[in-house]
């Protein structure tokens, strides 16, 4: 049971970082005025990424706020685009 939390714990580490990236990206198509391509990276983020560290988190059951933190920079950035979706 061990080994298999360690490796939970690694997929979330891992998905911290590629959703970090994501950010990156979209705050680089607002400042470059590519707002479908930032429109492309907030869907991977919610529809994929968001959902798969929820699932890590709860196979844990830690209680983990940074699934609303992300939430919440979505949303911020959402403003900035002009997406409603």
């Amino acid at each position: 049971m061990v080994k298999r939390v360690k490796r939970v714990e690694k997929g979330i580490e891992s998905l911290k970082q590629e959703i970090e990236t994501h950010f990156a990206k979209i705050e680089e198509d607002i400042s470059e005025k590519n707002i479908d391509r930032g429109r492309y990276h907030l869907k991977e983020i919610e529809k994929s990424l968001l959902k798969a560290l929820e699932i890590k988190i709860d196979i844990l059951g830690e209680d983990n706020s940074s699934v609303l933190a992300y939430r919440e920079r979505i949303e911020n950035l959402r403003k900035l685009i002009g997406s409603d979706e």
